[in-house]
């Protein structure tokens, strides 16, 4: 074994660094265009990344996809909630201007824009790593098939906020492990962390809660040779940028009008009550239990077991009740934190069903073609299925298959725990597990797709955490992944 220190210079990893951004955009270009454009139709929320980008659209669930969203005459809107996909949209609004298409956005230039910021990704975790040459590209094949899959690649061309929250996670990844190398790597790796992080955090509401994992993960890797003071400040400088931008995006927009009639700034507060009724009426009030029980435990009166089983957009939900205005400070966060706190057995055949949905990896009800490719309604591409068809085999298991997941990845994230490629690991298996429980317990409905940023998570947390630590024989190299000094190669 000979020890060798390739990144003492800037021009090897540099190009090693163009090599694996060149060949992951040609292939991402080609995965996305040939032989016909794909991308994820719009389940109806599409509106609120629509009307982030300046255009009204007020369609309902589509079969196809749309290549095109021209604007309306319709009223301006503006957004109750930030979804980081709109800036991506807004910019290939912004392109699309420069070829001739005034005011409309082409999924097309979306795809191409997204792809674009995949393959940077990439090629950032590719670099950031303190890994062999043949360790780091067994890495990016890894990445390439997570991120080329047919479960995640539509996602980049729709108008829906997970595309934003799988760049964003690829992207704070590969920051945080180009924080932990020399000089300007370093530097970069701290600029890359922040892009990352705004895309993640503000991807969905139910991204915000990333944040908190993020500025943990940023505290614990090593800034380069940065020591004391400047190490933390550095930190500090990012953590607070993200934060201070976050908050001054997600306070930009128009306050949330719930639905019963009151504001609020908060994001998401005009769809919490429909959230929270859907989990309790799909979740625990589902007709498949002891209705009247549920129902006593929840302060519901007897006669809603007439909607057990039927959520917000069901067409007898209880809402239509005349008791619902007076029970409706029951459906409630508290209410529904305390009986799922109470009732543990109920909580893990939730949790449960949701890893399933979550091993699962594609809704069947979004399609990845325009009405004019000649598919029939809700057609789906399968040209890379390689990761959501193993997935797929193992879903019936539920959590017997998903825990097992996760106490692999916290294994080898913690005899790592001293290095970046650790921290990242970590950082993403934090991500997947909160946003698991998040997407489980939030709501009862879309489960498949409300769980795909908790699998896109694990399955990248995975493909870091198989490659070997190199073994290191010099004491001197010991403690080089966090300080980014000389790295170990097998020749």
């Amino acid at each position: 074994m000979k020890l060798e220190a390739p990144d003492r210079q800037l021009g090897v990893p540099l190009r090693l660094g163009v090599g694996v951004f060149g060949a992951s955009l040609a292939l991402f270009v080609v995965r996305f265009l040939v032989p016909r454009p794909i991308a994820m139709s719009n389940n109806g929320d599409g509106g609120r990344v629509l009307c982030g980008a300046g255009i009204t659209w007020k369609g309902l669930p589509e079969p196809f996809v749309h290549l095109t969203y021209a604007p309306t005459p319709a009223a301006p809107c503006r957004p109750t909630y930030l979804l980081t996909q709109s800036w991506l949209a807004d910019l290939a609004v912004r392109i699309g201007r420069l070829t001739g298409l005034p005011g409309t956005l082409s999924l097309v230039i979306l795809g191409l824009l997204s792809s674009v910021i995949a393959a940077a990704a990439v090629t950032a975790i590719v670099l950031g790593l303190p890994y062999p040459r043949r360790t780091r590209l067994f890495v990016a094949a890894g990445l390439l098939l997570v991120v080329a899959d047919s479960a995640f690649f539509g996602y980049f061309a729709a108008i829906l906020g997970e595309g934003a929250a799988f760049l964003g996670l690829l992207l704070a990844v590969g920051g945080l492990l180009l924080t932990a190398r020399e000089g300007p790597w370093s530097y970069a790796g701290m600029a890359v962390t922040f892009a990352g992080g705004v895309l993640a955090v503000n991807a969905k509401v139910q991204t915000l809660t990333i944040l908190p994992i993020l500025a943990v993960a940023i505290l614990l890797v090593r800034p380069g040779t940065l020591r004391g003071a400047r190490r933390w400040a550095s930190a500090a400088l990012v953590i607070g940028a993200i934060g201070a931008v976050t908050l001054y995006a997600q306070q930009s927009v128009e306050p949330a009008r719930a639905p019963d009639g009151t504001y609020s700034g908060f994001p998401g507060d005009d769809s919490r009550e429909i959230n929270v009724f859907n989990s309790i009426f799909l979740n625990i009030v589902d007709g498949r239990h002891d209705t009247q029980a549920d129902l006593a435990e929840l302060g519901l009166p007897p006669s809603f077991a007439q909607y057990a089983g039927n959520g917000w957009w069901h067409p007898h939900p209880a809402t239509m009740d005349p008791l619902y205005p007076r029970y409706r400070d029951q459906i409630s966060r508290r209410n529904v934190v305390t009986y799922f706190a109470t009732h543990p057995g109920r909580t893990l055949e939730v949790l449960d069903r949701a890893a399933t949905d979550q091993l699962t990896a594609r809704p069947d009800y979004l399609g990845s073609f325009d009405e004019n490719a000649g598919f029939p309604p809700h057609a789906q591409e399968h040209r890379v299925p390689v990761v959501s068809w193993l997935t797929g085999l193992i879903a019936p298991l539920g959590l017997f298959a998903l825990v097992p997941i996760w106490l692999f990845v916290l294994a080898r994230a913690w005899s790592r725990r001293r290095t970046a490629p650790g921290v990242a690991a970590a950082f993403l298996l934090a991500v997947s597990v909160t946003q698991f429980g998040a997407a489980a317990l939030g709501d009862g409905i879309e489960g498949i797709k409300h769980q795909s940023v908790a699998l896109f998570a694990i399955l990248v947390a995975v493909v870091l955490a198989i490659p070997r630590v190199p073994r290191v024989s010099s004491p001197a190299l010991c403690s080089s992944p966090l300080n980014g000094g000389q790295q170990p190669t097998v020749p």
